[in-house]
């Protein structure tokens, strides 16, 4: 049965609005991991525009469950990473010309780059994982770097306008999740993922586990944050 993290992000982003100390990134964290959330995770971008260094700390020191920081690949994060130690770092990129056309890192022009921050990150005891797109060749080049995860980009398939195109993208990631699955990694699949399009992916037995954040945060704003992660895992199990 796959599991479900929760991204919190979006719980930075009101706090920046009003250039507040609230709402608390970490209160929401726990009350996501209370209601059954098997993970939060967190973006420390390079700018730190929403979540702060300090809401990473106290995470890493508080969170029952696990903690994964998504972070770029630069030798500030990878530094940032050694000395706070979360449970997990998936690599995602920041700057346009790291995103492929879906939306995962361009492991094609980075694929150097990236594989040294795998093994250094993995060589001191740290899972690494990458966002890929459904792309079979970015996912092979996912394994040729040494990561031990992949997030499948969900974009595809959540943005979907009409039936038939939602249909070709449901394909896509089910062939990818397939393929890395066959190449022994840890399977995620998150981005755009919400109440509806959940749906579609929960009998799926390759996928190891579910990154949702902005539409849980949202359905929190109106329900609170047991009820929507509730709701979310419901959704999964079914």
């Amino acid at each position: 049965m796959a599991g479900l993290t929760v991204k919190i992000d979006q719980v930075a982003v009101l706090r920046r609005s009003r250039k507040s100390q609230f709402p608390d990134p970490v209160a929401a964290a726990i009350l996501a991991e209370l209601a059954g959330a098997d993970g939060i995770t967190v973006h420390l971008r390079k700018d730190r525009r929403h979540i702060q260094d300090r809401d990473v700390r106290i995470l890493r020191s508080v969170l029952q469950t696990k903690l994964v920081l998504e972070m770029a690949s630069t030798s500030e994060m990878v530094g940032v990473a050694l000395d706070i130690k979360p449970d997990l770092v998936t690599l995602v990129p920041e700057k346009r010309e790291e995103f492929s056309n879906d939306g995962g890192l361009d492991l094609i022009v980075h694929q150097g780059d990236i594989a040294e921050t795998v093994a250094t990150l993995q060589n001191s005891g740290i899972p690494t994982g990458l966002l890929v797109d459904t792309d079979p060749e970015h996912i092979k080049l996912a394994h040729r770097s040494g990561a031990s995860l992949v997030q499948i980009h969900a974009g595809i398939y959540c943005d979907a306008k009409t039936v038939q195109k939602r249909q070709q993208a449901f394909s896509k990631i089910v062939d990818a999740v397939k393929l890395a699955y066959r190449l022994k990694f840890s399977v995620m699949l998150g981005r755009g993922l919400c109440y509806k399009t959940i749906k579609a992916f929960k009998g799926i037995d390759e996928i190891n586990e579910f990154s949702i954040g902005h539409s849980i945060v949202s359905r929190a704003l109106l329900t609170g944050m047991k009820a929507a992660v509730g709701e979310m895992t419901a959704l999964m199990r079914a």
